[in-house]
């Protein structure tokens, strides 16, 4: 195994998803491992990792398995170095901004969510400040 080659309890650990996380993803489509020791053990590389990486900052926000995936794709195509017809490439960006403005919508309610919740454990030690210890 080549040292720029992870097994799946490394990149596990890296991304901080189980392994079982990980084959899910590969049996989508999303993250198919770089390649197979002799062995049969998955492989992956860094731009592996750097794919579970958006993959795990996008299912908190709610993005759909689609979703990841044709994001992805956008990004795959744009990355690729190969020559893209203007109007390609264009709607490609488009995409991608679009995710851009979906992830950041779902950030600002996250900031509500969040901004809610530290009113009401705020409320809560309040009161329990002035309950008479027992």
């Amino acid at each position: 195994m080549s040292s720029e080659h992870m097994q799946i309890g490394e990149v596990a650990a890296r991304t901080e998803l189980s392994l079982r996380t990980i084959r899910h993803y590969e049996e989508t489509g999303l993250v198919i491992p770089s390649a197979r020791s002799q062995g049969g053990f998955r492989l992956y590389t860094e731009a592996d990792v750097a794919r579970l990486m958006v993959i795990r900052r996008m299912k908190p926000l709610g993005f759909t398995l689609d979703e990841m995936r044709d994001l992805l794709d956008a990004t795959d195509r744009l990355d690729s170095g190969e020559e893209l017809a203007a109007e390609d490439r264009e709607a490609l960006l488009e995409r991608v901004r679009r995710y851009e403005q979906g992830a950041t919508e779902q950030v600002e309610k996250l900031r509500t969510q969040l901004a809610r919740a530290e009113e009401f454990a705020a409320t809560l030690r309040e009161h329990l400040t002035r309950m008479p210890a027992g």
